[in-house]
């Protein structure tokens, strides 16, 4: 395999449905509107240990995977995780149950997104990546996480409904809101998918004018503001983990610590409150709005991914501290991009012959081949130049 030709799965893991990696399988816990409790955190946090490597996953759609697992543990590791309450019914559900619920504005995202998983049978199929985001809050802060259908504001604080790709939006309320949304979905089956796979921006991309005049509407969304940093912030604090991981332990430490935690799409935990501290020897959590690994994003790499050319989580702790103040780097084992989420002034993507190094503005590599030594040797290469 070379780094042009990464293989496209086309859906997520979940747990009933889990994907095979490098290091065992990847089990996705979709965590019920968005939230775990302290016991639940203790718990899967020994289930990790007990059934994976004590690595776990924080992922853009809030979740957490548990990584690591052998195959003929699966079944024993979904019987507990079952009695959480975190695992629906059958795959099919799980499948449809990718919802990203805004953290901030109390009860009332959340308990539309309860109504939504509820309804989840009365939708048509939809294809593995398919999403929903319920962005209701205080501020509009989901603009930037990937989902098809949208429940948002307008600047009257209705709520509206939109369709992702379509610049205006459909007023719905509290009552309809469900029912139109399977409507949207209903239509986006009819139109949008090819061999299980469409997504609803792509679709409108290419035909903008398909989208029945029932979700198009004249509403015009809220403003979407940046997404806040790691560390204190309005009603409670975010906690940030590096490059996108959480270690078992330091899940147990937090569930010693906290009643619970609110899931963002962050790679991040918000728990309200204030004056938050965080137990010294969690090392990788994050409350820190300057720490240096929120700039760099980075994929699991090798040995976990199975079609990562380069090891990557190392070769960010070893680059963190260089990073100039106002840069961020993306570093990738493969030309997929995982972990990326924005622009990034530079790339490294990981090929048979070293890492590859492009800039925000190039069309091809500004060098080729760089060697993990070489990089973490003089970082300088990275933004200021490269080896002749």
């Amino acid at each position: 395999m070379s780094a042009t030709d990464p293989i496209i799965q086309g859906w997520c893991p979940g747990a009933l449905r889990p994907m095979m990696s490098g290091d065992g399988l990847v089990v996705r816990v979709r965590a019920v509107v968005g939230q775990l409790n302290a016991d639940q955190m203790a718990k899967i946090a020994g289930l990790s240990d007990q059934y994976g490597n004590g690595i776990l996953d924080v992922t853009q759609r809030a979740n957490l995977q548990i990584r690591g697992v052998d195959a003929k543990n699966h079944p024993t590791l979904i019987d507990a995780l079952r009695t959480l309450g975190v695992i629906d019914a059958d795959i099919a559900i799980e499948t449809k149950r990718n919802i990203v619920i805004t953290p901030f504005g109390g009860d009332a995202p959340r308990d539309l997104a309860r109504d939504l998983t509820e309804a989840l049978p009365r939708f048509p199929e939809l294809p593995g990546k398919f999403g929903f985001a319920i962005d209701i809050g205080p501020d509009a802060v989901l603009g930037d996480v990937s989902a098809d259908i949208r429940v948002e504001s307008n600047t009257a604080g209705q709520m509206i409904l939109r369709a992702d790709g379509c610049d205006t939006a459909a007023l719905t309320s509290r009552d309809t809101v469900i029912d139109d949304m399977i409507l949207l979905a209903e239509w986006f089956a009819d139109h949008g998918i090819t061999d299980g796979r469409g997504r609803m921006r792509k679709l409108l991309k290419r035909q903008p004018d398909i989208l029945p005049e029932q979700f198009r509407g004249t509403e015009t969304p809220r403003v979407q503001i940046t997404p806040p940093k790691a560390g204190p912030i309005d009603d409670g604090t975010l906690i940030a983990c590096a490059y996108g991981q959480i270690t078992a332990s330091d899940l147990r430490l937090l569930s010693v610590s906290l009643t619970g935690i609110t899931m963002t799409p962050w790679r991040a935990f918000f728990v309200p409150g204030q004056n938050l501290t965080l137990p010294v020897s969690c090392e990788g959590l994050i409350i820190d709005p300057n720490d240096p690994r929120l700039r760099i994003a980075a994929c699991p790499g090798a040995p976990k991914c199975p079609q990562a050319l380069g090891e990557t989580r190392a070769l960010a702790d070893r680059l963190a501290q260089h990073i100039p103040i106002g840069k961020h780097l993306h570093i990738t084992g493969c030309a997929k991009a995982c972990a990326a989420s924005g622009q990034y002034d530079a790339t490294l993507i990981a090929t048979d012959a070293g890492f590859d190094l492009h800039h925000f503005s190039d069309t091809s590599p500004s060098a080729r081949g760089l060697r993990p030594t070489a990089l973490a040797t003089d970082p300088t290469l990275i933004f200021e130049g490269h080896p002749k």
